[in-house]
């Protein structure tokens, strides 16, 4: 939830103008330099995200040989999708318009699927990071048996199972909330009846959907990382998932730094703190368009898929039998310079 964009908005709008009795909703309202610069940077975000899950999906379900590690990846790409289409539109329009234009539905299923989006990132990468782990410190047969197929996709359903389920609370409590006596006449508002119950379900939220997943995932990684002597592919993508998480822990914690500062201190209503809110928004909403970005810095197979998947001749019809055919695989992130054979 971004609430707080909302009590800094109201804080910046009354104290720039101030609508008279009796006028129209919105009357009065005087945008600052964010209502151009956000929405711009929103749309740079859709437009660059939008073509690189659609890249990963695509060149993931054409062309992948279903391991387990690259269907982790296409779920990313699918959760960050669904992220930028319902809820990156929606959310532009709040630094430029004087009040919440889309209704109630949108207002409640737009939030929603922002929790759901990052919950389904965050478990993800922690089933990458187990993934990984199991690929490269257990031995073979274990190896084997675990690293399948149906195991990761029963692991994504799950994921979004339980993604689903924790982000109930957030939907029942976004509702529409007249304000006429400020320059945005209708907010999207997180509204509780229970301050306690807002409080232990925020501090949950932060435990169960950021502190615990990145806990388990630096276990696994300092397990990875003592190993010797294990093959340079996994060695390479542990490294490339590292990166990704890196880039999910850095975008989402600005986030979480303001929902706690909110709800158990006195976040400062100021210039500042509003350049600091916009800043933790658009580096959300960015994490959505940049796992596709590292992707197309770290591998020279992903780039050559993508080209393949850029063809119409990739799109309409199967590759030919025996031919030489890039696939995007995790399993060959690294930044080699070879075409793969599968």
């Amino acid at each position: 939830s971004f609430k707080a964009v909302f009590n800094l908005q109201t804080f910046w709008g009354s104290n720039r103008s101030r609508p008279e009795p009796g006028a129209e909703p919105g009357a009065g309202f005087e945008p600052g330099p964010e209502a151009v610069i956000v929405p711009v940077v929103f749309g740079l975000i859709f437009v660059l995200g939008l073509l690189g899950n659609s890249l990963v999906i695509i060149g993931g379900g054409k062309r992948s040989p279903g391991s387990p590690t690259n269907i982790f990846v296409v779920n990313l790409s699918v959760a960050d999708l669904g992220f930028l289409l319902f809820c990156v539109p929606f959310q532009a329009t709040v630094y430029s318009l004087p009040q919440w234009v889309f209704g109630g539905f949108v207002c409640t299923f737009s939030h929603y699927i922002s929790s759901v989006s990052m919950l389904v990132s965050i478990f993800t990468l922690a089933a990458m990071s187990v993934d990984r782990y199991i690929a490269v410190v257990l031995s073979q047969k274990p190896r084997r048996c675990m690293r399948s197929r149906r195991n990761a996709l029963a692991s994504v359903g799950v994921i979004w199972v339980l993604s689903a389920a924790c982000s109930v609370p957030v939907a029942q409590h976004h509702i529409l909330i007249g304000y006429p006596s400020g320059t945005n006449s209708t907010f999207c508002w997180e509204h509780w009846e229970s301050r306690a119950a807002k409080r232990s379900y925020k501090v949950a939220a932060l435990l169960l959907g950021y502190v615990l997943p990145l806990l388990l995932i630096c276990c696994c990684y300092a397990r990875v990382s003592g190993q010797k002597g294990r093959r340079n592919a996994s060695r390479h993508t542990a490294q490339t998932v590292l990166l990704v998480i890196t880039a999910f822990t850095i975008c989402w914690m600005p986030h979480h730094i303001i929902a706690m500062w909110v709800e158990f201190g006195r976040f400062p209503l100021t210039d500042a703190s509003f350049a600091f809110r916009i800043l933790s928004h658009c580096l959300a909403y960015g994490n959505s368009c940049v796992n596709p970005v590292l992707y197309a810095f770290l591998s020279e197979n992903f780039r050559r898929a993508s080209s393949q998947v850029c063809s119409s001749r990739f799109l309409l019809q199967p590759p030919p039998p025996g031919g030489d055919v890039v696939r995007f695989r995790m399993e060959n992130l690294s930044a080699t310079h070879s075409t793969t054979k599968i």
